[in-house]
């Protein structure tokens, strides 16, 4: 059973910590990714006739913005704020998307940063009180 802390139950709190952590590694990987295909686009191999197909520099700086305000929101997350969920689960959701139209670029990377960010979605929107 979880403990009450007023509003906040430490269920509640510390899926939200987690969903936070998670939030900041996945905003790093992103801003790393945005960086790699901004400063040298020959280290991704590109697959012929996808349908999005769309410039690696484009891409990247796609990725490096996403990723920096993943990072931010997840610290927001850390302050508890409702809004903060909010904002995250939004986030966690264009990062998938975005991820997914990545997959022919960098495949492996894409789907650990998509598991990621359905992991935050779950962790954001996970039942938080109990019932008995």
């Amino acid at each position: 059973m979880a403990r009450t802390t007023g509003k906040t139950t430490a269920f509640q709190s510390g899926w939200t910590a987690f969903a936070g952590v998670l939030m900041i590694f996945g905003g790093a990987m992103a801003i790393f990714e945005g960086i790699a295909a901004i400063a040298k686009d020959d280290v991704f191999v590109t697959t012929r006739n996808y349908i999005f197909q769309w410039d690696l520099t484009g891409w990247g700086w796609v990725h490096l913005i996403l990723g920096i305000v993943i990072a931010l929101a997840g610290c927001a997350l850390f302050t508890g704020a409702l809004w903060a969920r909010l904002i995250g689960v939004v986030l966690a959701g264009l990062g998938a998307v975005a991820n997914f139209l990545w997959l022919p670029y960098y495949p492996f990377w894409s789907i650990i940063l998509i598991a990621i960010n359905i992991f935050v979605i779950w962790a954001l929107c996970a039942r938080t009180e109990r019932t008995t």
